[in-house]
């Protein structure tokens, strides 16, 4: 069974940093694109950022530019996004998807991810 799985959202105060991992059984990685989406309370999902197949070209959400960064090890089957500076507009369940393909238009149309994970909670607040 394929999965994706999501973890290191917990609770953290405006300023601090957490680390997401996304990892697989069933899939690997290095594969896929793969990007981070997340959704807070009463807003539709969005995307955070994609770490693209092919040359592992990388692409955030214009707000979250210099304090999120995605990578990749695929020696551990893993995708990271590291989160700094959080603010308590961050707060929300944290999502990875992937797509077997580097994405036709924009990277954030989650229409062309087929694999999701659970998601992992992440609460900014002090």
């Amino acid at each position: 069974q394929v999965q994706l799985v999501e973890s290191g959202g917990g609770l953290v105060q405006p300023g601090g940093s957490l680390r997401l991992s996304c990892t697989s059984s069933g899939l690997t990685l290095a594969h896929y694109t793969i990007a981070w989406f997340r959704q807070a309370p009463g807003k539709e999902r969005e995307g955070v950022s994609c770490i693209s197949l092919t040359d592992g070209s990388t692409y955030y959400t214009d707000s979250l530019k210099g304090r999120f960064t995605i990578s990749r090890d695929n020696a551990a089957n893993t995708v990271y996004l590291q989160m700094n500076n959080l603010k308590s507009e961050d707060t929300a369940v944290y999502y990875c998807a992937a797509c077997p393909y580097d994405v036709m238009g924009p990277w954030f149309e989650q229409s062309s991810y087929d694999y999701w994970g659970q998601g992992t909670q992440v609460t900014v607040s002090s």
